[in-house]
């Protein structure tokens, strides 16, 4: 007995030996300054949902931590979904891309179903599934990242070359852009068709067809505004929210009032005025108004340097990716940059009052768990690619070092 416990210790440690020498080489390859900078843009928007909601959820729910409390647990499940799915392979996700789109406009359709959709504000955007919302419009953003990348990988001469090789997307995206406009959900069209327009031209197609793309859609924009009363007044109040700033205007007025507030070091942590519900959406569309008012320009800063490395963090990703030959990977790197950056952009314009007001999240920093668990799942992806980008270029490195050696 011993003595097979004798013989058993020596491979056991050499199995665990093993182990480790997986996972430190691992996590070598990991890009630590990419996490680093997604764990702190995560932290600091816990950080001022508490600080934002505080208010609200006294009010509506009569316990301040309603909020912070459901974004924690939020947080800690797209930290573990996270993690899964860090261990898929890339190309499963270019082989399940077709899939993917086919259930995100399912699932669109099924949000506009009475019973099944959940209105809320007006708008019905959301899944009812017991305790939670799924918001769908956050899925559908990666699910046509990830199947246009594969489709420029599958078709990229075509669409370089041929009409109906370059409109044969675009009809499903605008399937997907015509059941978000039924919620309505205009801020996420905007997103998804401008991200989609990025992809396409950096996939080569031609600038004629292009550009016709670009006027096509900025005539449609028009339209939708034209036609609908909600939105012209909305374009109306964001041209001079203080003509009527206790009614169409009141929203932006308030964000300007507190973004002003904020000076240069803001107000402190946790002493904004516009947060005790004068604001509204203080802790999600609007939490940026209340950061500035907070944090001050100086704050404002370093939040805009936060997302700025993020989204060139991607691209160089994207970059990284082609040059290994992994172009499904560099169009997906490259659609996610593009869609977070955009978002980011949009979100901010908004509070600033420099774009319309439209319904739109700032990536995970604002209230949500549909947009937490997706910015999880989205930069796991990201993560994964960046990951087996550097893993081919250590092993590609270590067989020219081979063959360098064997050759002298």
């Amino acid at each position: 007995m011993s003595k097979a416990i004798d013989l058993s210790m020596p491979a056991a440690n050499e199995g665990r030996q093993r182990r480790r020498r997986i996972e430190a080489y691992k996590l070598a390859h990991v890009d630590w300054a990419l996490l680093a900078v997604i764990v702190a843009l995560s932290l600091l928007g816990a950080t001022m949902v508490f600080s934002a909601s505080m208010p609200f959820a006294e009010k509506q729910y009569g316990d301040p931590f309603f909020f912070i409390n459901r974004q924690m647990v939020f947080m800690l499940a797209g930290v573990a979904i996270g993690y899964g799915l860090f261990q898929v392979p890339v190309d499963r996700w270019e082989s399940v891309g077709p899939m993917l789109l086919i259930a995100g406009l399912v699932l669109l359709a099924l949000v506009l179903v009475p019973g099944i959709g959940k209105e809320v504000n007006g708008s019905r955007r959301w899944l009812n599934i017991g305790f939670i919302g799924i918001q769908v419009s956050e899925a559908v953003k990666l699910f046509i990242v990830v199947y246009l990348a594969g489709y420029l990988v599958r078709r990229g001469e075509r669409v370089q070359r041929e009409l109906g090789a370059f409109i044969r997307p675009l009809i499903l995206i605008c399937l997907a852009g015509f059941l978000l406009m039924l919620e309505p959900d205009f801020g996420a069209t905007v997103v998804i068709v401008m991200t989609a327009m990025a992809m396409l031209f950096v996939g080569g197609v031609q600038f004629r067809q292009f550009l016709l793309l670009i006027c096509g859609f900025a005539v449609t924009l028009a339209l939708l505004v034209w036609i609908s009363p909600y939105r012209m007044k909305r374009l109306t109040s964001f041209l001079d929210p203080w003509a009527d700033p206790f009614n169409n205007g009141f929203q932006l007025s308030q964000s300007l009032i507190a973004i002003g507030s904020g000076s240069w070091q803001g107000v402190g942590l946790g002493n904004s005025v516009q947060k005790l519900l004068y604001l509204p959406e203080s802790h999600t569309d609007f939490l940026f108004a209340v950061y500035a008012e907070e944090m001050g320009l100086i704050g404002v800063i370093i939040l805009i340097a936060l997302f700025a490395f993020l989204v060139l963090r991607c691209l160089k990703i994207a970059s990284q990716a082609e040059e290994v030959g992994n172009r499904f990977a560099a169009f997906v790197a490259f659609g996610i940059a593009i869609w977070v950056g955009m978002q980011a952009f949009i979100n901010i314009g908004v509070n600033m009052g420099v774009l319309p007001t439209k319904g739109i999240t700032l990536p995970l920093m604002s209230y949500g768990g549909s947009s937490v668990l997706m910015m999880a799942v989205t930069f796991a992806l990201i993560m994964r690619i960046d990951h087996e980008t550097r893993l081919l270029k250590t092993a590609r490195l270590s067989q020219r070092k081979l063959q360098a050696g064997e050759g002298a």
